[in-house]
């Protein structure tokens, strides 16, 4: 069962953005996104890479 409406790649994606200087609010309106969604992602997803990320599942 799926949880979420974003997959992973797409999560990084947007964090990417943010990392290029886009602002949150902003990155959000775009997305669809609650700023509280946004920084709970970034906290779980922050540092990683596409390599990281697949490790993270098992």
């Amino acid at each position: 069962m799926r949880n979420t409406r974003f997959t992973e790649p797409q999560i990084m994606a947007v964090l990417r953005q943010a990392e290029g200087g886009v602002a949150v609010p902003e990155l959000c309106r775009e997305h669809g996104i609650s700023s509280a969604s946004f920084y709970k992602w970034r906290a779980k997803y922050g540092g990683m890479d596409a390599s990281m990320m697949s490790q993270s599942e098992r």
